[in-house]
């Protein structure tokens, strides 16, 4: 994903695009309303203006619809069964067809490409239905995370078979291909049908086994009434079984497949060459079908159009009553030169709470990467306070904690606060700004985690002294290396990080300084950049080019010889800019306690709210409130800030619901215990109780030996 456009403004507008179409309207509609306001401004305004502002305030006020996560399927469009966290299960268990899910994620680039090759799949074997169903899952959903991670999707995308009438509970079977053309996957879907036995092979699926000679001599002597097609094919060919499967849904037709093993045979027969079709008409007469070319789709378009063969209905499926969530898409207004502090908030809740849900427990190598990319993202994350409280106290937690391994739902526990820990917080909601794309499926999260990376390595050249008491003080190559391992361990995009592994064997021991560790990284990115330039994930909008572009970064560029060149002194100096906490923006940032955020501490502000009494935005304020108190100065008393913002909010339009608000923001210590302290706290128990069992009946066995020795029987 880039990092900018050539194309895109330095200054994006907010515009809106409705089923694909951009909103009619000025270029930068802002501004017009800008100079336009005033008493009866809007009735002054020419008609189209007025109709592009009202369709932007519909937009605006409607937004992405709940959960519009972006889908790389449509359902009535594509051929593709949909599935999602409540029907996989049910789909897959008992099915009287054979399933083949392909579990995928909507951002991810090679899921992307591919997607195309999956449709054109689902549509040429929609005919076999009734045996193998072709479907897909979005493990990129929120909704779906746990039954990803329960089906144990790592990466993506993943191909699973799931066989006809499984009762039990089942993961599924891996796709086994050598790769995954659309012709290699169709060949194994055959395979897979074919290992059923006997008694769990779809009803509705016909023999795929070759029949013998004398079996087609029998069906020449009887007269069945309908007809029987017989494919003679070589032993390693796929035709014939396609052909079968391709008329399963056609009535008055039988087909089956030979070998052709029987030269005499077949020439009794007048084939000359395979594949052949030899039909067996219902009145009994038989002879060789004649077609341009032996392929499957001749063969089987000829069989369909025989007279009285009929199509029967079959289920397909369907577009559901729920409506598109991808309809609506509102572009915020960014500054293409600045870093957002939404962009990395939103791919570190996207990090930690969907991608990190993918493993249900993290042990040994898994483990020892998480702890080093926490505290790498903790040391040097430059972010808002809160954030940086809630990334301190995990990596802490995580080095202090005795265990070598750590269920993930411990970790999810503390990222969402449930120990009401006063002052953290991470959004729940995602919201890009500089990585949102002209799409839902484009940029976003890849975009932000270029970002994150990028920024790490910046930070970690300018403020070294972060780094001291981690182990990585000494190590120029500490957060690449980190990064890589947490690439290829985490990162769900198989093929990225397979691509990223290879830069990294080629050069990254090279670097010897945190400088070179910067430029290490924006070199990759170009590259990355480069290759993936006109591939379906890249975004029309911003076009995957050299970045920066001139326009960001003109001292970058020098032309050497005639030659575009890079000035790496210049470049490095922008990055260091551009990745540094001067030039990182809360603009469009989730309030810290918006409704709905899991960990909330205070009540949500809308974009475009005014100033608080104060003179401050309700953000800057709970954020204020919210900063350590090596930060904020003297400690106040709790109570009495507490008091003083409820006072504050009572003079707001939003009065007694900010009450409430603030009310809610109080911690409670003691309440909120993670799963993990309580499974402590049981096996300190049972340890406990066992301990002290142990010590009753040593001492009661030692009180009886006593008594034995002190006792002197009378004489």
């Amino acid at each position: 994903m880039t990092q900018g456009g050539a194309g895109a403004r330095k200054h994006v507008t907010a515009v809106a695009r409705v089923k694909g179409r951009r909103a009619a309207g000025t270029p930068n509609m802002a501004a017009a309303w800008a100079v336009a306001r005033g008493p009866g401004a809007e009735a002054r305004w020419p008609p189209s203006l007025r109709a592009a502002r009202l369709l932007l305030l519909l937009v605006a006020v409607a937004g992405p619809r709940e959960g519009g996560a972006a889908r790389l399927y449509r359902e009535g469009q594509d051929a593709v069964w949909l599935l999602d966290s409540g029907s996989v299960r049910s789909a897959t268990s008992n099915s009287s067809a054979a399933w083949l899910v392909q579990f995928h994620s909507s951002w991810c680039g090679h899921c992307i490409g591919y997607a195309p090759t999956w449709r054109a799949l689902a549509a040429d074997v929609r005919d076999w239905a009734a045996a193998i169903r072709v479907a897909a899952l979005d493990c990129a959903e929120e909704k779906n995370q746990d039954v990803c991670r329960t089906y144990d999707i790592h990466f993506y995308p993943t191909f699973r078979y799931f066989k006809a009438f499984t009762k039990e509970f089942t993961t599924g079977e891996n796709f086994k291909g050598p790769d995954r053309e659309l012709r290699t996957v169709r060949q194994t879907m055959i395979d897979f049908l074919q290992n059923h036995t006997e008694g769990t092979r779809p009803p509705a699926c016909p023999p795929l086994d070759p029949v013998q000679p004398s079996d087609i001599l029998s069906l020449m002597d009887s007269h069945s009434g309908q007809y029987h097609a017989v494919v003679f094919e070589s032993n390693g060919s796929y035709v014939g079984r396609e052909v079968i499967l391709d008329l399963i849904p056609y009535d008055n037709i039988v087909v089956s497949r030979a070998l052709d093993r029987d030269k005499a045979f077949l020439g009794t027969l007048g084939i000359s060459s395979v594949p052949s079709c030899y039909l067996i008409y219902p009145n009994g007469s038989h002879g060789l079908v004649n077609v341009a070319k032996p392929l499957r789709s001749f063969f089987s378009s000829y069989l369909k159009s025989l007279p009285d063969v009929r199509k029967r209905s079959l289920s397909f499926p369907e577009k559901s009553d729920k409506e598109e969530n991808s309809e609506v898409v509102v572009w915020k207004e960014f500054d293409r030169a600045k870093l957002y502090t939404a962009d990395l908030e939103s791919g570190l809740h996207y990090l930690l709470r969907v991608e990190l849900a993918a493993h249900r427990s993290l042990a040994g190598a898994q483990l020892k990467t998480f702890r080093d990319f926490m505290t790498v993202i903790a040391k040097l994350f430059p972010g808002r306070p809160s954030v940086k409280k809630l990334l301190e106290t995990l990596q802490e937690w995580l080095a202090n904690l005795p265990l070598d391994k750590i269920p993930y739902n411990a970790i999810l526990d503390l990222v969402n606060n449930k120990m009401r820990i006063s002052g953290i917080f991470l959004t729940s909601h995602i919201k890009w700004v500089g990585c949102q794309g002209s799409r839902l499926e484009l940029r976003g999260y890849p975009c932000s985690l270029w970002k994150l990376f990028h920024t790490l390595t910046v930070q970690a050249s300018t403020h070294p002294e972060a780094l001291v008491g981690t182990g990585f003080e000494d190590d120029p190559q500490a957060v690449l290396q980190t990064i890589r391992r947490y690439i290829n361990t985490f990162f769900g995009c198989k093929e990225c990080g397979e691509h990223f592994e290879e830069m990294a064997k080629e050069s990254m021991n090279s670097v010897k300084t945190p400088d070179q560790a910067v430029l290490w990284l924006w070199k990759k990115h170009n590259m990355v950049n480069s290759r993936l330039a006109g591939h379906l994930s890249e975004d029309p909008k911003f076009p995957k080019v050299p970045w920066p572009t001139p326009d960001l970064c003109p001292a970058c560029h020098e032309e050497i010889k005639g030659l575009d060149s890079w000035n790496e002194d210049q470049v490095l100096v922008f990055l260091k800019h551009h990745y540094s906490r001067d030039n990182l923006v809360d603009t469009y940032s989730v309030d810290q306690g918006s409704p709905g955020d899991r960990g909330a501490l205070g009540g949500e502000q809308e974009e475009g709210e005014g100033l608080n009494p104060s003179g401050k935005s309700w953000i800057q304020q709970d954020a204020e409130s919210l900063r350590p108190p090596h930060i904020l100065g003297p400690r106040t008393d709790l109570s009495k800030s507490l008091d003083h913002r409820l006072d504050i909010r009572l003079q707001s339009p939003k009065g007694l619901q900010a009450v409430e608000e603030a009310k809610a923001a109080v911690p409670f210590l003691g309440v909120g215990f993670s799963s993990l302290d309580m499974s402590l706290c049981v096996v300190l128990y049972v340890a406990s109780s066992l301990f002290l069992m142990i010590m009753y009946f040593f001492f009661r066995v030692r009180s009886k030996r006593w008594k034995v020795r002190l006792y002197h029987p009378a004489v």
